[in-house]
């Protein structure tokens, strides 16, 4: 089953950690530049919508990196980057199994997307925003090249 939000589509398959709802856009940029914002943490509160701070000792991240994300209401919570390999890495906030992020290439540039547990399926909407916002960004630094 899918669905659209705006631009951004919607639905329920199997990732490489089960069947996840897997929210995606086309965005027009290379690859390698919507991959470099995902995982610069210096840049994940621009696209963030739950994200306000990172401390991080780790400016780009890597499987074992580890620091904390501010989320919207000003809590500090733990992050544990579990994998983080061909366009694609996965963590736990808190302890918790969160959402995993991905780009892949496309006709047009590359698609942007988030896994989320079948469980927070309620979580789609801002990761929409948050591809939203990758999109724009990666558009806009593109156009400064």
């Amino acid at each position: 089953m899918a669905c659209t939000l705006g631009d951004t589509a919607v639905e329920l398959t199997a990732t490489p950690d089960g069947r996840r709802v897997v929210v995606r856009r086309v965005v027009d940029a290379p690859v390698e530049a919507v991959w470099q914002v995902l995982t610069d943490t210096e840049r994940w509160s621009e696209w963030g919508p739950s994200i306000t701070a990172v401390d991080c000792a780790e400016r780009h991240i890597r499987t074992g990196t580890i620091g904390r994300v501010r989320v919207v209401g000003g809590l500090w919570l733990r992050f544990d980057i579990e994998t983080c390999e061909n366009y694609r890495w996965t963590w736990t906030v808190a302890r918790v199994p969160a959402t995993g992020h991905f780009v892949d290439p496309h006709p047009d540039g590359s698609v942007v997307g988030f896994e989320i547990p079948p469980l927070a399926a309620g979580y789609a909407p801002v990761c929409g925003r948050a591809c939203a916002r990758i999109a724009a960004v990666t558009e806009t630094t593109r156009d400064r090249e």
